[in-house]
Parts: structure tokens; C-alpha cells; sequence
């Protein structure tokens, strides 16, 4: 189970990262968005054991967190 979780996260991790590489004509809000989903998601997992629901959860709190910083 610890391989599936660890493939899991890195995989999400390799995903925001590689999803961000192409935002280069976002703006930093949209960046701060999408940085804050991929943290979330990743945190999400983790601290949920990999679950599905806590990855998508996490992904949504953190890009609203993302979106709202430096407003």
C-alpha cells in the first residue's frame, strides 16, 4: 500500500509541476492558484493515506488559498 500511496503522490507532484511549466502568459493570481492546488492536492494525500477524496479536496482548498493570496 505504501508503494501505491508513494507512486501517487509523486505522480500528482510531477503533474503541478509539469502543468506549470506551460503557464507562462498566467497571471500571478492564476499562478498562485494553480501553485496552491498542487500543494493542496499533495498535502491532501498525504494526509489522508492517499485517498482519492482528500486529494481532490485538498486541491480545491489550496487553490483557494493560492487565489487568495496577495489580494
Amino acid at each position: 500500500m505504501k508503494t501505491i500511496q508513494k507512486t501517487a503522490i509523486t505522480l500528482t507532484a510531477l503533474f503541478a509541476f509539469s502543468a506549470l511549466t506551460g503557464c507562462s502568459n498566467m497571471s500571478t493570481r492564476d499562478k498562485n492558484t494553480a501553485i496552491g492546488a498542487g500543494i493542496g492536492a499533495v498535502s491532501g494525500a498525504i494526509l489522508t493515506g492517499g485517498s482519492g477524496i482528500g486529494t481532490a479536496g485538498g486541491a480545491a482548498v489550496g487553490g483557494v488559498i493560492g487565489n487568495q493570496v496577495g489580494r
